[in-house]
């Protein structure tokens, strides 16, 4: 039950409303959830539960128990980003299956909401998969250069992931929702995506054995030096899926560093109101105009930033699969 405004960042078990729309009137401690009581022993009195909970909508848990409002017992917990993200993913659908059934037909778009998904699409395509994946005539990734555009066969997840993230980083903006990317669980687990995907592009691509010998840049070295060119193979091999591993990890800490860092500017700007609630009546309001100003433009610059960061990931994703899928 700690006011830390950190935790606002914080995944948790229940989702925050302004406390008029939600209210407890516990009667007793006996109404009072156990990991509350057993969490809080010195707290005798059940109106401060009350108070302390007022505008916490508390997430059943049907699969686990709760040791506090943010941490889990035992079991399968579902938190608040658990549930956002199902949102996201819900909305991504039943949009996606709607442009889907519309250019299946083979006419073009019609509508303001089609054309704007087809130039996301377009884009994502052009812009990101074609030129990262793709293998143009001349640039000697392979024997031989292929008239049929390889990156259009990851459009789909890259188009995939771009709106996840840009959906996710939105909720951000969201008044009372939060952003589920600001989660390290959330971004390992789409940079694991990127991972996994581009390990199993480059083995259909070249083997299983010839992926990880692909990792391995060509030495020329005379005979008599093959031990030592083994030597030096090997250290290069440990190197490169070393390097392979924290760019896909730093791929997970970019999202969330830059999401995460966006909050807490919005945390302190807002925090200087509290901050000269002390001073005098013309300083606090001086310093509230200035914050909530700042604020105010702030927040559009993070609009931005939740785009950007979704274009961001997606355009590394796609370079990372192409780097798996050509020869070094």
């Amino acid at each position: 039950m700690s006011s830390n405004p950190i935790y606002h960042l914080k995944d948790a078990y229940f989702f925050e409303v302004p406390k008029g729309l939600w209210r407890y009137d516990w009667k007793s401690l006996s109404e009072v959830p156990s990991f509350l009581t057993d969490g809080h022993p010195n707290v005798t009195d059940v109106n401060e539960f009350n108070r302390a909970l007022d505008g916490k909508v508390m997430i059943p848990q049907p699969f686990a128990e709760l040791h506090s409002l943010y941490t889990p017992k035992s079991g399968f917990a579902i938190s608040k980003y658990m549930i956002l993200e199902l949102v996201v993913a819900s909305i991504m659908v039943l949009l996606f299956t709607r442009v889907a059934k519309q250019l299946s037909t083979g006419d073009h778009p019609k509508g303001r909401f089609a054309n704007l998904f087809e130039a996301f699409l377009v884009f994502i395509r052009d812009q990101i998969a074609r030129p990262a994946i793709d293998d143009p005539p001349g640039h000697g990734h392979d024997d031989q250069a292929s008239p049929v555009h390889r990156g259009d066969s990851f459009v789909p997840m890259l188009w995939t992931l771009f709106f996840f993230v840009l959906g996710c980083n939105l909720l951000g903006m969201v008044p009372w929702a939060g952003s589920p990317t600001a989660s390290f669980s959330v971004t390992i687990a789409l940079a694991a995506a990127t991972f996994v995907t581009g390990m199993l592009s480059g083995m259909k691509q070249f083997g299983v054995f010839g992926f990880f010998l692909n990792q391995v840049p060509p030495i020329d070295m005379p005979t008599y030096l093959l031990p030592l060119k083994i030597i030096i193979s090997c250290g290069l091999f440990l190197i490169e899926m070393l390097g392979l591993c924290i760019k896909h990890l730093i791929l997970a800490v970019r999202l969330l560093a830059n999401m995460v860092a966006g909050h807490l500017v919005l945390l302190g700007i807002m925090g200087l109101i509290t901050a000269a609630a002390s001073a005098s009546t013309g300083t606090w309001m001086t310093v509230t105009v200035i914050s909530v100003v700042s604020a105010t433009l702030f927040s559009v610059l993070e609009l931005f930033v939740a785009f950007l960061q979704a274009y961001i990931f997606t355009f590394l994703s796609a370079l990372f699969i192409g780097a798996a899928v050509h020869h070094h």
